[in-house]
């Protein structure tokens, strides 16, 4: 991902993915929307709009890329959903922490969702060990 490049440096785990277009996420999927984080200590805000045909756009500071992705129906027993990214186009300029992100760069992360579908928190694996959040969701504007 492409929030906090250095903080999540623990939290992403390279993936391979295919090339292919990225399935679409189910029509009622919580993810769908526009979510912000905000990063207090840096002084900064990331959107991260995630639509329906699996792909991603993101704003960080002054960088603007777009990733596609890939998110199971349902969680696991464990409750998490498992997110696969891959950026596909980023226009080469600082995001939040300071670092560029790479075209082709893939991570994986864990997502845990509040229960009023409202809250997420982003984790670097089935635990609330290591996570950065929460995610909150924008109501009232398109994805």
């Amino acid at each position: 991902m492409r929030a906090l490049s250095k903080l999540l440096v623990s939290l992403v785990v390279l993936t391979p993915l295919a090339q292919a277009a990225p399935p679409a996420p189910a029509a009622n999927h919580p993810i769908l929307g526009i979510w912000r984080l905000a990063l207090p200590e840096l002084r900064c805000v990331e959107t991260y709009r995630f639509r329906g045909d699996g792909t991603t756009l993101v704003t960080s500071k002054e960088e603007i890329s777009e990733s596609e992705y890939r998110i199971p129906d349902k969680p696991s027993p464990k409750g998490f959903y498992k997110l696969e990214d891959r950026i596909v186009k980023d226009n080469g300029k600082q995001d939040c922490s300071g670092e560029i992100m790479e075209v082709g760069t893939q991570a994986t992360n864990f997502l845990r969702f509040h229960p009023s579908g409202a809250l997420f928190l982003m984790c670097s694996d089935e635990t609330m060990e290591a996570c950065i959040g929460p995610f909150e969701r924008v109501e009232g504007e398109e994805a």
